[in-house]
């Protein structure tokens, strides 16, 4: 016996064309095997039209976490933790909210340990690529619905054209990602420096010499108080991609952070010129774009869980708080590390907050054609360039 979709709540405050082609969605959904209780779940959170596309990314849900550890040999606990590290909400135990998906990631996990990778070791992971891959997860959510969106469509054929474009497009998303992480992978390897002292310790390497910049938006804050939030978003986009665009040799972009973007470098000399180039690329969007401010500091500090930390971080963060629009602005010993290639004047010794004692510091500009760094070299070496302040 069909269910009665009306009695059930299902059709509450709709009429004529609308009522019809929800009874059309209902009809669908339920030809597809969809239970009552995930119509009425769907209907009350608003999600109706998209769960045949839920459905096809992740399957019929059909077994609880328990009984997903006991058919791939995996603790149900276990499982659970992957889920919380992945940024997901955490169902009960017995609770039926798992499909062929589930047991397919257990049965990863399963072979990760048998592996020799820890459990922790690949929560550590899964939170990593939890934080990046929700980001990844609403884009390709948007992007889809760009592709299938028509003026005066009904819900049923929005539901359809959105589940069919996803079914199409979910084969290509796992050789993606395993492309893009291969190529990330190259990357690490080539620029990860393990002394001998960590070989023969086995040990991970610990803190390490390294120059961090941070890329900020002036007056981002502001901004969004004045234009409408979907501008507001492709400012801070265009922000990710002039990062992406100008990185050059072993500088890596890290993360954003809302209005800034994190760099981090082995080599003070190339990223200050990446900082450069950010600062133009900036200015060369126009009157309409903010400029960019940036502050650079380096020092020992420790790679885990895919960010940095330690006093560099810390440092180049409070510079760039300080430094004016349009400009780059770099600790002393950055300063030192990149002096001949570089044309400094003195931002004198500037108290930073949560750091112990005055800070000096130096404004970073490229040298003109066939300049002579020499003379530069010596003064700000001795402090003598003279500055406009930070």
């Amino acid at each position: 016996m069909g269910i009665d979709f009306a009695a059930e709540g299902l059709l509450d405050g709709l009429e004529g064309d609308a009522r019809a082609a929800r009874v059309e969605l209902l009809e669908q959904l339920t030809a597809d095997g969809v239970v009552l209780d995930d119509l009425r779940a769907a209907t009350r959170d608003g999600r109706l039209v998209f769960l045949g596309a839920e459905r096809v990314v992740s399957g019929i849900p059909r077994y609880s976490t328990r009984e997903v550890g006991a058919r791939t040999g995996v603790r149900p606990e276990f499982i659970m933790a992957l889920r919380r590290a992945n940024g997901l909400p955490v169902p009960s135990l017995d609770a039926v909210v798992c499909s062929e998906a589930d047991i397919d990631a257990a049965t990863t996990a399963r072979h990760f340990l048998a592996a020799g990778v820890t459990e922790e070791q690949q929560l550590a992971v899964v939170r990593v690529l939890g934080r990046g891959l929700a980001q990844a997860a609403e884009v390709m959510r948007s992007t889809v619905l760009e592709l299938v969106l028509e003026p005066g469509a009904s819900e049923a054929e929005f539901a359809r054209a959105y589940a069919e474009r996803v079914d199409a497009l979910m084969p290509l998303v796992g050789p993606m990602l395993e492309q893009m992480i291969r190529l990330h992978l190259r990357h690490t390897v080539r620029t990860e420096a393990i002394s001998a002292a960590e070989r023969t310790a086995g040990v991970l390497p610990g803190a390490r010499e390294v120059t961090v910049g941070f890329a900020d938006l002036v007056g981002f804050t502001r901004l969004g108080e004045e234009v409408a939030p979907d501008e507001l978003g492709r400012v801070a986009e265009r922000l990710v991609e002039m990062a992406g665009e100008h990185l050059r040799g072993d500088v890596r972009m890290v993360k954003t952070i809302g209005d800034a973007a994190m760099l981090v470098s082995p080599d003070p000399p190339t990223l200050l010129a990446v900082a450069l180039d950010l600062v133009d690329a900036a200015d060369a969007e126009g009157r309409d774009f903010p400029q960019l401010r940036v502050g650079v500091a380096s020092g020992p500090a420790l790679n885990r869980a895919g960010d940095w930390y330690g006093r560099p971080v810390n440092i180049a963060s409070r510079v760039t708080a300080i430094a004016r629009p349009g400009s780059v602005l770099a600790t002393r010993d950055v300063r030192d590390a990149a002096n001949a290639a570089y044309r400094w004047s003195s931002a004198g010794a500037r108290s930073l907050k949560g750091v112990e004692g005055p800070v000096r510091l130096y404004r970073a500009r490229r040298l003109a054609t066939g300049e002579d760094a020499g003379g530069y070299e010596r003064a700000a070496a001795t402090g003598g360039v003279s500055g406009s302040g930070a």
